[in-house]
């Protein structure tokens, strides 16, 4: 094809590159939906473990499926001893490169690291492995950088009030527990987001799922993709007082500065993810002794309602970093706790790409000269 003719969708915008049948997202009207179950749905009445269980198997849990299910999740939380001297290592390093040179590590140990790439039970294994380790690994990183023993896993809790428990030793609240537990429903999934998109990159080759899952750390590591919460948490410590936010947004909007937290590359209406997480901060805040995060926000919120029409909404970040930081966790662990809930999504893309494996291989339209005579080095001026 004549390069003239050739038309560009930058950031491959638009573009379809395959089927799936894990999510699904209506961004003009705020639709998301796993497997076809609402978002809403799920928030509201499932907990981390029994979506994570619909992601990957298609369906929805029997009770004993499910008990079987967190049972195997549980009983493969602690890490080999041979990944905290790597942890050690590398302790000042940023989390998240933490975490990315940890997972790859993990495969030296898996049992099934011989397993053929296209070997999908295999894949499922390795999955539930990492989906059940990485919490283990972001909190036994934060605790030995503080010159502390990495805190072993507690068996009686959940997905998520273990990763809490393992930070500092103390069980959380229920409403703690809960609302990170949701925090992690929302972040389970979103299509081909930059990560998913690495992830199925890298198994199109027929790498095998943590080398996909190692590069899917990496693309979420770019602040462009994973960075929100923390930039907003980092922007509500600016504003400091509910008082400032309407002043502060108009500074930001004058000077076309986005406003954290707003907007999203696919949803041109309500975010539906961010909903779900409001009441919980305003419950968590106040068991906290700290009510003005969460009145700084929604005084921003309010700053912002004029832009709705014009299709800038909250995004579900917006709620998310308040929640980690009302828990004592730091900011450079938000990103990180991000990762903790989007391994199933990524496992599961993983799994997709296997199934109906394809080299992705786009092209790029050149731009640059062409047809020119080579000159021996000796004759270049």
């Amino acid at each position: 094809m004549p390069q003239d003719e050739i038309r560009l969708n930058r950031g491959l915008r638009e573009i379809y590159f395959d089927r799936t049948e894990t999510t699904f997202i209506d961004g003009s009207e705020g639709v998301l939906e796993y497997r076809g179950y609402s978002i809403h749905d799920l928030a509201g009445a499932s907990n981390f473990e029994e979506t994570s269980y619909l992601l990957l198997h298609g369906e929805l849990p029997t009770q004993s499926q499910l008990d079987a299910f967190n049972e195997d999740l549980r009983s493969q939380r602690e890490l080999p001893e041979q990944i905290f001297p790597i942890i050690e290592t590398i302790k000042d390093s940023h989390p998240m490169d933490v975490l990315r040179t940890a997972v790859s590590a993990l495969s030296s140990f898996d049992p099934d690291a011989d397993a053929a790439w296209d070997d999908v039970d295999a894949t499922f294994r390795k999955g539930m492995r990492m989906t059940s380790q990485v919490p283990t690994i972001v909190a036994a990183h934060y605790n030995i950088r503080r010159g502390k023993d990495p805190i072993s896993p507690n068996w009686e809790l959940n997905h998520a009030a273990n990763f809490l428990y393992m930070l500092d030793g103390e069980v959380p609240s229920d409403d703690a527990a809960q609302l990170m537990d949701k925090d992690l429903i929302l972040h389970a999934d979103h299509g081909s987001n930059a990560s998913a998109f690495t992830a199925r990159v890298v198994a199109g080759t027929k790498a095998d799922a943590y080398s996909a899952i190692t590069a899917a750390i990496g693309a979420l590591s770019g602040p462009s993709h994973g960075g929100a919460a923390e930039n907003v948490m980092q922007m509500a410590r600016e504003i400091g007082s509910p008082d400032n936010a309407e002043t502060y947004v108009r500074d930001l909007l004058r000077r076309r500065i986005p406003v954290m937290g707003f907007g999203h590359r696919v949803y041109k209406a309500e975010d539906p993810r961010a909903r779900h997480l409001k009441e919980g901060v305003r419950r968590l805040s106040e068991e906290k002794g700290e009510p003005e995060w969460y009145q700084i926000l929604t005084a921003v919120q309010d700053a912002m309602s004029p832009y709705a029409r014009r299709g800038v909404h909250v995004n579900v970040d917006f709620f998310a970093g308040v929640i980690y930081y009302l828990n004592g966790i730091p900011q450079d662990l938000f990103v990180p706790i991000f990762a903790i809930g989007r391994v199933p999504g990524w496992i599961i893309q993983v799994v997709e790409q296997y199934r109906r494996n394809i080299l992705i291989r786009p092209l790029l339209k050149y731009t640059g000269q062409r047809e020119q005579g080579y000159t021996p080095i000796a004759d270049r001026g």
